[in-house]
Formats: C-alpha cells, sequence, structure tokens
C-alpha cells in the first residue's frame, strides 16, 4: 500500500475547509481516508454503471474494512441521466437505506456523478457528508472541486443545483489509465482553460515534449487555481464566473447537440468561438488564438461549430449566469489572463457571427 509520501495534499478554505489529495493508488485507501471526517458509518456509494464495474469492488472492500456498512446506487452512464428523475430515485435511495445525518455519501466517477452525488447529500435530511471520487481527468480538475453541485432540465444545464462543498476529495491518477480517449481529451480541454485564465507557466507545459508525463503537477496545479478563485467568490458572483470561460457558448452546443457532444468538446468549441472573435474584433492579440489553436490541435479537441446561430443564441438564454438581459461573457485579453464583461445578447449574436467562422 502506498504511503502518504506518494500523495499531494491542497487544502481549500472556503464555508467548510477541506483538503483535496491527489496521487495513485487513494481508491484502494477510501476508507481509512475518510473515517476519521464523518461519525456515521454507513454509507451509500453512487456511481455510473460502468465506473462501478471498474472500481466499485475496490471501493466497496476498503470501505468496509473501515468498518462502514456500505449500500450502492447505480445509474446509467451518461449526461442524459443527469436529471431530476435520477436525483428524486437516489433521494429516495438513501431514505429507504436509512441513513442519518453523520452518514457519508461517496460520488465515485466522473462529473455527472459528482453533481448527482453532491446534491443528493446537499439536499438529503438538509445535507449530509459528500466525498468526492473522481475518476475522470475533467472532474479532478475541475468538477469535483468548489462545491457547485446541479442536474439538467429539459430547458437547459446545470438549472438545479447548490453551492455545497464536499468533506474530502480524492483524486486516484491510476483510474486515469483506463479512460478513452475522448473522455481523457474533454479533461485537457478543462486544463487549457485554466492556462487561458490564469497560468501562462501551465500553457507553456502543454505544448512541451510530453504534457502528460506528470499529470500529479497539471492536477495539482489546475486545483490550486481554482482553490485560490473559490477562496475569493464561492458563490460565482464575481472572479469565479472566469472559471466558465468557453461555458456559455460550450453549454448551448451541448444542448442543441442533445447531450450527445462531450462537455469539454463544448468548452473546447466555446473558447475557440470566444477567442477567435475577440481576436477578430482586436480586443486580445492574435497570439491568444495561436495558442490556444495548437493546444486544441494536439489533443484532439474540435475548434469549430456547424450549429445554427439563432439555435445556439436562444440555448443560450438559458444560461444560469443570465441576469435578465444581461450575461457575462468572459473574453481573453492577453495570454494567460481572462476578462469578465458583462454585456447583452445583442453582443453574444456578434461573438457567434464573428467566431464561428474557422
Amino acid at each position: 500500500m502506498r504511503g502518504d509520501e506518494d500523495m499531494q495534499t491542497i487544502t481549500v478554505n472556503a464555508s467548510r475547509s477541506y483538503c483535496v489529495q491527489i496521487g495513485p493508488g487513494l481508491l484502494d485507501r477510501v476508507g481509512e481516508l475518510s473515517a476519521p471526517l464523518v461519525q456515521g458509518r454507513k454509507a451509500a456509494v453512487v456511481s455510473d454503471s460502468n465506473v462501478w464495474l471498474l472500481y466499485g469492488t475496490q471501493v466497496e472492500r476498503s470501505l468496509t474494512q473501515a468498518g462502514f456498512q456500505v449500500s450502492v446506487f447505480q445509474f446509467p452512464a451518461g449526461e442524459s441521466s443527469k436529471n431530476t428523475a435520477t436525483l428524486l430515485e437516489l433521494l429516495t435511495f438513501l431514505a429507504r437505506e436509512g441513513l442519518s445525518r453523520e452518514d457519508p455519501v461517496f460520488a465515485l466517477g466522473g462529473g455527472v456523478t459528482g453533481d448527482m452525488g453532491g446534491l443528493a447529500a446537499a439536499l438529503y435530511l438538509r445535507g449530509v457528508p459528500c466525498i468526492q471520487l473522481p475518476t475522470t481527468l475533467l472532474a479532478m480538475v475541475d468538477s469535483s472541486v468548489g462545491g457547485k453541485t446541479a442536474v439538467d432540465l429539459p430547458e437547459g444545464k446545470n438549472l438545479v443545483g447548490t453551492f455545497t462543498q464536499p468533506h474530502l476529495v480524492l483524486c486516484d491518477t491510476l483510474t486515469l489509465q483506463t479512460l478513452p480517449a475522448p473522455v481523457m481529451a474533454e479533461g485537457w480541454a478543462e486544463v487549457i482553460k485554466y492556462g487561458m485564465i490564469r497560468s501562462p507557466e501551465l500553457l507553456q507545459r502543454l505544448a512541451g515534449e510530453d504534457p502528460a508525463g506528470d499529470l500529479e503537477w497539471v492536477i495539482a496545479h489546475c486545483v490550486t487555481i481554482k482553490r485560490d478563485v473559490v477562496g475569493i467568490d464561492e458563490r460565482d458572483t464575481g472572479e469565479r464566473q472566469l472559471l466558465n470561460f468557453g461555458h456559455t457558448i460550450g453549454h448551448a452546443i451541448e444542448r442543441c447537440g442533445g447531450y450527445s457532444i462531450y462537455h469539454g468538446e463544448g468548452v473546447a468549441m466555446g473558447m475557440a468561438i470566444m477567442t477567435r472573435a475577440c481576436v477578430r474584433e482586436g480586443l486580445c492579440p492574435k497570439e491568444c488564438w495561436t495558442v490556444l489553436e495548437s493546444l486544441l490541435n494536439r489533443f484532439h479537441l474540435p475548434q469549430t461549430c456547424s450549429m445554427d446561430k439563432k439555435g445556439l443564441l436562444e440555448a443560450a438564454r438559458a444560461d444560469k449566469k443570465r441576469r435578465g438581459d444581461s450575461i457575462t461573457l468572459i473574453q481573453p485579453q492577453k495570454i494567460g489572463t481572462c476578462v469578465l464583461n458583462k454585456t447583452d445578447y445583442g453582443e453574444l449574436s456578434r461573438i457567434l457571427e464573428r467566431g464561428m467562422g474557422a
């Protein structure tokens, strides 16, 4: 069994402080690392059917050895399961299993599972402990950290949710070895986003000889950026909105595509459209697009979108960051720096017009 010397720990200071631990073999230590943080000894593990086949036995064994009585809720893999119907099934499951306020919910999987498990934990009995066990690069660098949990409605993405911080996040980097290439690629889209908004150093590392050679450094660097932003703006009213670079347009693309498009692919296209438009409008140097285009190519991520502009604009009107007829767009200013631009949907329409052409 690996020890603490193989693990990086980052502390997130928010309404509840917690640790994000990063390293190989952490799923074997879930029970050992979680038990001191919770009083209850019933544990509900939430996972999709694919991830459970890969890691379910391993996690259940670790929890049982630490003295937990384990129950398991599985749901079909995919964004289409991230809805109020599945959420209600999960809440009913927790009640029937008799979990108390001291008993933890473990979210084992990617972003959909983290959202589903985190939101259920926040709602059930007005809040029970949640421990995030992300198994994708996207979930490790982004969605498992910061306390955002949500499910989708037919009218839009992530419209039902809360801000509730987890009790612990365990990023077992060995799980990344089993990811299909498109799932790994969408995680790289979020990593590129962090570089574009806050870290020229990260962009340089991604452009280097072997960006995947030190995944633990990449994950820790991204988590540190998110920790710093969340520490300033936990509830997404100001600076935290920078983390949404590429997401307003990306979410619209996902919705118009019937959620058949990976989230990271939508973000990649959203970043590309916004950056191309800003370069063409003279709002940022051409270098911003040159760097972004090179990295999107390197990680096999899409840069163009052939969807109907009118449909995308209508889908963007469901964006949860909308304030009346205003929307905050995140625009590149220079390499490693983005700014918030509170504007209207007319401006977004112009950005789509200017940015969707190759």
